[in-house]
C-alpha cells in the first residue's frame, strides 16, 4: 500500500516540474564572452578593436554582435551632454571622443559601431533621425546605425541596447530588440530624417509614424531603395545632400529635429556652391596671372633677342643658339596665348575681363613682331657671310646704307 500511495505524489511531482518555463538562452552567449575579453589596451583605437574583432570572429553576424555587446558594455551614455548632438561636429571626434572617455550620446554610439564595422569589412553607415518611446515621438534627433549582412540591410541601435535613462542617471541593461533589427519593425520606434534610410520599399511618412501606421502600405507606389542608394552614393557630396533635403521635404516635415536637419543640409549646400564660385573665380585669376607671367617672360626674351641684332649678333654665336632664342621666346607668347583663350569669363569676372582683353591685345601684337622677326632670320641664316652682314642695313634710293 505504501508504494500504491507514493505513485500519484510521484505522477503529481513529475507533473508539476514539466510545466516550470525553460530559461531563455542567449544565442550569442560564446560571442559574447569572447567580445568582452577584448584587453583595454587593445580598445583605444579603432584599428585595435577592428583587428581583435578581426581575429576571433569569422562571420558578418559574428561581428556585428562582437562589436554591439562591447559598445553596450563599455560606453556609457552621456546623461550631461544628452541634447548636445552636433550635426556640425568633426566625424573624427565622435568617434574618438567615446573610445578616450568611455563615454558618448547616440552620434558616438552609432558612429563608433559603424567605424569598426566598416573597418572590419562590414558596410555600415550612421542614420539619423528621430524616434518615439511609449507612443510620444520625441523632439530631440536621434542617431543609430545600419549595416549590409548577407545581402541585406539591418540596423542597429547602440544607444538603446545598451540601457536606459531613469531619473537623470544611465542604466546599463542589454537590450536585444536593437541588435539586428528588421528594418520593417524598426520603423516602429526610429523614423529616419530621409526615407532613403528607412530600407523599405514602401516608406512609411512621417504623418503615418506619428499616428502609428507603420506596416507596409503596398497600396502605396514601391520606392526601389537599392537602386536609389546606389545613385545617391554615386552622386558629388553636395548633390547628395540636395536630394537628401528634398526627401525629408516630401515625406512631411512635422518634427523640429526634421527642420533643423533641412535648414543644416541646405547651409552644406548654398556654402558648398559659394566655395565652388570663390574656387572658380581664384582658378581664373591664377591662370590670368601665369599667362601673364608668360606673356612678360617671352617679352623679355624676344627683348635679348632684339638687343643682339641691335648689335648685329656681335660677339658671333653659333646658328643653333641665335636660333633658339627667338623660338624661346616663340614658344612662350604661345604659352601664354594658350593660357589666355582658355579661360572663360562670367558677368562675376568683371575685374577680370578688361585686363584679359589687354594681355590678349599685347600677346596680338607680339606675336606680329616675332613672326617679322622670324621671317628676317630665316633669310638671314640662308645666306653667306657677307650676304648676311647686309641684311643689318636698310638702303635709302641714294643707295646709301643707313642702320
Amino acid at each position: 500500500m505504501k508504494w500504491l500511495s507514493l505513485l500519484p505524489s510521484l505522477l503529481l511531482a513529475t507533473l508539476t516540474h514539466a510545466q516550470k518555463p525553460l530559461a531563455k538562452t542567449n544565442p550569442y552567449a560564446q560571442t559574447d564572452a569572447m567580445a568582452l575579453r577584448l584587453p583595454d589596451s587593445s580598445s583605444r583605437e579603432v584599428a585595435t578593436i577592428a583587428d581583435y574583432v578581426d581575429t576571433h570572429f569569422t562571420t558578418p553576424e559574428e561581428k556585428t554582435r562582437a562589436i554591439f555587446v562591447w559598445i553596450a558594455n563599455n560606453i556609457q551614455y552621456d546623461v550631461v551632454n544628452m541634447f548636445a548632438l552636433n550635426f556640425y561636429e568633426d566625424p573624427a571626434e565622435k568617434i574618438a571622443r567615446p573610445l578616450k572617455t568611455r563615454k558618448g550620446i547616440c552620434e558616438n554610439y552609432a558612429s563608433l559601431f559603424t567605424a569598426i564595422c566598416n573597418r572590419v569589412g562590414i558596410r555600415s553607415l550612421v542614420v539619423e533621425g528621430y524616434t518615439k518611446e511609449r507612443g510620444f515621438v520625441g523632439y530631440i534627433p536621434h542617431a543609430w546605425s545600419a549595416a549590409f549582412l548577407d545581402g541585406k540591410w539591418w540596423l542597429f541601435d547602440p544607444t538603446w541596447g545598451s540601457g536606459y535613462v531613469d531619473n537623470g542617471k544611465f542604466v546599463r541593461k542589454m537590450n536585444e530588440s536593437y541588435f539586428k533589427a528588421a528594418p520593417e519593425n524598426f520603423i516602429a520606434t526610429h523614423m529616419p530624417f530621409d526615407y532613403l534610410w528607412e530600407f523599405l520599399y514602401y516608406p512609411v511618412t512621417t504623418e503615418d509614424f506619428f499616428n502609428a501606421k507603420t506596416g507596409q502600405d503596398k497600396t502605396k507606389p514601391r520606392f526601389d531603395f537599392p537602386d536609389s542608394i546606389r545613385a545617391y552614393e554615386a552622386m558629388p557630396k553636395e548633390e547628395q545632400e540636395e536630394a537628401a533635403a528634398d526627401r525629408i521635404e516630401k515625406n512631411g516635415v512635422r518634427n523640429s529635429s526634421a527642420a533643423d536637419m533641412i535648414r543644416h543640409l541646405r547651409v552644406d549646400v548654398d556654402n558648398y556652391h559659394r566655395q565652388q564660385e570663390n574656387d572658380r573665380q581664384n582658378r581664373i585669376i591664377d591662370s590670368f596671372n601665369m599667362a601673364t607671367r608668360t606673356y612678360n617672360q617671352s617679352v623679355n626674351q624676344f627683348n635679348l633677342f632684339i638687343n643682339y641684332y641691335n648689335v648685329q649678333f656681335k660677339p658671333p654665336k653659333p646658328d643653333a643658339e641665335i636660333q633658339q632664342m627667338l623660338d624661346t621666346a616663340a614658344h612662350q607668347m604661345q604659352e601664354a596665348k594658350t593660357l589666355a583663350t582658355t579661360i572663360v569669363l562670367t558677368p562675376a569676372d568683371s575685374r577680370v575681363a578688361k585686363p584679359l582683353d589687354q594681355l590678349k591685345e599685347g600677346i596680338a601684337t607680339q606675336e606680329a613682331h616675332m613672326k617679322e622677326m622670324e621671317e628676317w632670320l630665316v633669310k638671314y641664316l640662308s645666306k653667306s657671310k657677307l650676304g648676311r652682314r647686309s641684311m643689318f642695313y636698310k638702303i635709302t634710293w641714294f643707295g646709301i646704307p643707313v642702320n
